[in-house]
């Protein structure tokens, strides 16, 4: 009998953090943005001065993307690119004053998706789902056995 892919959890991970990446996707879109630019400009909001390098790492890209990311981040006057006082050669990366207000926006927008995708979900469940997450994070994050058990 075929496995129902519907209900295997691995998959149903996936397509969950997949579909809210494509909302993300659409939102940052109306902005003239992209949802990386966003998770830049969110980040930054609570840990400035990240290296561009430390940036890609977070976002999940080659560091040339993240130059990228910033340089239209920069353009637009939301982001500036700081010298490392320690090292010439990395770039730190601080929020400039007018990146408030699109900080506000994505604010709201996070706050509408979340209001979206947890629509008729038990806030009790809401909490157990999030403490499960967090193990399954905790699980992953401990050593790489916990991916070869997920395979």
């Amino acid at each position: 009998m075929p496995e129902n892919l519907d209900r295997d959890f691995l998959y149903l991970l996936h397509d969950v953090a997949r579909l809210i990446r494509v909302k993300a996707d659409q939102r940052a879109r109306t902005r003239g943005m992209t949802r990386a630019q966003w998770v830049i400009l969110s980040r930054l909001e609570r840990q400035p001065g990240l290296s561009q390098t430390e940036m890609a790492a977070i976002v999940e890209v080659e560091p040339i993307t993240i130059a990228r990311l910033v340089d239209r981040l920069q353009a637009a006057g939301y982001v500036e690119r700081r010298a490392d006082p320690k090292d010439r050669r990395v770039w730190r990366l601080h929020l400039t004053p007018a990146a408030k207000p699109v900080l506000a926006e994505l604010k709201k927008h996070k706050a509408e998706l979340h209001d979206e995708i947890t629509a008729g979900v038990d806030p009790a469940m809401l909490d157990q789902m999030v403490e499960g997450l967090l193990k399954l994070k905790a699980n992953l994050t401990s050593d790489g056995r916990a991916i070869l058990r997920a395979v």
